[in-house]
């Protein structure tokens, strides 16, 4: 659920296990990665480690970090990120052409890749060709998901903690279909359209929250959704 970089990243490995579909409210490349225009920060400079960063990050994070997501961030995106280059991802390089990495507020070392100053666009155009050469990915634009489809739709499911696939709308008709699935992700993004000013695209509502509550998944740091793509 959702087309941003977290929802195709994820169809393009899981394609490798089976059939995927992804269902997206808007047109396909309307996600708030198209917006991102700096960059992704990750620790792959032969003059940086990931301790590094992390202590960069729990310095600007003022005490507020959850330390255990920030050491997962830290260390999981530098293999996350290698896997974007080795998939042929092209981020700017120099003269001698090797990887260039910016350096951005907060950082203690240049670790930010990029593609120029587009890089949200270029990656989500990237993700988007590597997904559509994949015959195992069906993706279907204009379609909003209402409700994660629980036991308390079907009967004979009686775990609580079970979500078995969701209920999809189809903007251009009107009718709501059952999308029956082993494994349902929500990438879905932000909610900065809840507030009054934001640069958030309109997608960016908020519905897998609320989606995943109403399904009995626990919520928390609601005070902490981005304001910049």
């Amino acid at each position: 659920i959702g087309s941003g970089i977290a929802g195709l990243f994820f169809a393009l490995k899981a394609a490798a296990h089976g059939e995927v579909i992804i269902v997206t409210k808007d047109t396909v490349d309307n996600a708030a990665t198209t917006y991102a225009q700096g960059g992704i920060a990750a620790a792959l400079g032969t003059w940086d480690n990931p301790q590094k960063h992390m202590d960069d990050t729990l310095i600007a994070g003022a005490g507020l970090c959850d330390e255990q997501a920030v050491e997962i961030l830290v260390r999981e995106g530098v293999k996350r990120v290698q896997e974007l280059i080795d998939l042929g991802m092209p981020f700017t390089r120099g003269e001698d052409g090797k990887l260039h990495f910016g350096r951005e507020g907060g950082h203690g070392e240049s670790r930010v890749l990029h593609t120029h100053d587009h890089t949200g666009r270029s990656l989500e155009s990237f993700l988007l060709e590597k997904v559509s050469a994949e015959k195992n990915i069906r993706l279907y634009t204009n379609h909003c998901v209402v409700e994660l489809a629980t036991e308390h739709h079907l009967k004979e499911r009686s775990n609580s903690a079970t979500v078995f696939g969701a209920y999809v709308l189809n903007a251009a008709t009107g009718d709501i279909d059952l999308f029956k699935a082993d494994f349902t992700i929500l990438a879905s993004g932000g909610a900065g359209r809840v507030y009054p000013v934001t640069t958030n695209p309109p997608v960016s509502t908020g519905d897998g929250v609320a989606l995943a509550y109403r399904a009995g998944c626990r919520v928390r740091n609601m005070e902490f959704f981005q304001f910049h793509p």
